[in-house]
């Protein structure tokens, strides 16, 4: 892969036709750092964030053992990438030959479930194909719903069982596994520590009334990161009010606590290079979109920070809407992108933190999709772990990459 000092570079040296994704390693490699030395338990990479094989072996470099996988497809991935990394399939509803294969095949023992019928099927595909016994080393993790209403995006309904079903269903579940958790997830881009305190008391709660022995807490993902109008607290505080909590609760003594964070560890490890293809009045027709890693900036409105390349821009910013390369009117992203007002077709544009859900998302619809990778040497452009974000009531927030 090709290195440049920036994405200046990049457009200068290339002059690309096609939309150029520029990876740092050395962000990401940080961000690993900062989980792996202040969370006060174990992180679980979810690898749906940003599934690349590069990505995978940065974070392992730098600590992070553990991958929270959601699919066959990504068991398959990391066990081929890392291959003595811990696999949990955290996906609450699997298909039985999935479960299988991932047991054993790949030595997958932990699962999560959020019903008595995924237990079943988890136990039946996990039998001795010989024997009949039923496996006697699964670690089962059963997903609690909780509330969205901090969080960016609401991850509240699809997925875990409510107040009412949670004990019955720990207590099921405790017959047949070595070691038992409750899991949940507060929703993506949770804008406050609070999140995870409300979560937690529901947590205490169906504990308390399935009288279970809870060997693991997973406060799931939903650690944020900084994109424009959206300025979290530190991490720390996250981290902070987690332990507090955690300690709260009626656990083994020796209980772990997890976490899954996918965008914090990631989102900061790639940019893209895009090119004016076209621009009427306030809008610039450019070619990467909602079909291709800008899919979040289309149907959830996510305001990603741009900054244009080109030296001779001299005007003052003003705002500007998207539109993507293909023939679709959906492939349009409101923004609003901040751009010199002298900006024309033929200029390059970078748009930063496209490291989660940007790479993952793309698609090769109407014949776009194409991508060269390079790896940029300089700092993306908004950090949670480069020092330049500091108040009192944080601490220091460099890490090493020791």
């Amino acid at each position: 892969m090709q290195h440049f000092p920036d994405a200046k570079a990049v457009a200068r040296k290339l002059a690309p036709d096609e939309p150029v994704i520029l990876n740092r390693p050395h962000a990401a490699a940080r961000a690993a750092r900062f989980f792996v030395e202040k969370f006060p338990g174990k992180s679980l990479y979810a690898v749906k964030a940003n599934p690349s094989p590069d990505l995978l072996r940065v974070l392992w470099d730098n600590g992070v053992t553990h991958y929270d996988v959601a699919s066959i497809a990504e068991v398959r991935l990391v066990r081929a990438t890392l291959p003595q990394a811990v696999l949990c399939f955290m996906h609450p509803i699997k298909a039985p030959g999935a479960i299988r294969e991932a047991y054993r095949r790949h030595g997958v023992k932990t699962f999560s479930l959020d019903s008595v019928e995924e237990l079943e099927k988890i136990v039946e595909a996990c039998r001795d194909p010989e024997t009949g016994e039923p496996a006697t080393d699964l670690r089962l993790c059963i997903r609690l719903r909780v509330s969205s209403e901090y969080s960016e995006l609401s991850l509240a309904s699809k997925f875990g069982c409510d107040l009412t079903e949670a004990p019955m269903i720990l207590r099921e579940a405790r017959q047949h596994c070595d070691w038992l958790g409750v899991c949940f997830h507060v929703g993506s881009q949770a804008m406050t520590p609070f999140a995870y305190v409300q979560a937690l008391e529901r947590v205490r709660i169906a504990i308390g009334e399935a009288s279970v022995v809870i060997d693991m807490i997973d406060v799931g993902g939903g650690f944020p990161s900084v994109y424009p109008g959206m300025e979290p607290p530190p991490l720390e505080d996250y981290f902070q009010i987690i332990h507090q909590n955690f300690y709260n609760l009626p656990i083994a003594y020796n209980a772990e606590l997890w976490c899954e964070p996918g965008r914090a560890l990631c989102a900061e490890y790639s940019s893209l290079l895009v090119r004016v293809e076209k621009r009427r009045g306030d809008e610039l027709y450019i070619n990467d979109g909602a079909y291709g890693a800008l899919y979040d900036a289309a149907h959830v409105a996510w305001k990603f920070p741009v900054r244009a390349l080109e030296d001779d821009l001299i005007k003052p910013d003003m705002d500007f809407a998207f539109y993507g390369p293909t023939c679709d009117d959906a492939d349009y992203m409101a923004g609003p992108f901040a751009l010199p007002e002298d900006i024309q077709a033929g200029d390059y544009v970078e748009i930063g933190m496209l490291g989660a859900y940007g790479a993952a998302m793309k698609t090769d619809f109407n014949g776009f999709g194409a991508t060269q990778r390079v790896i940029v040497e300089d700092e993306p452009m908004a950090s949670l772990y480069d020092g330049s974000r500091k108040r009192p009531s944080s601490a220091e927030n460099v890490v090493s990459l020791r």
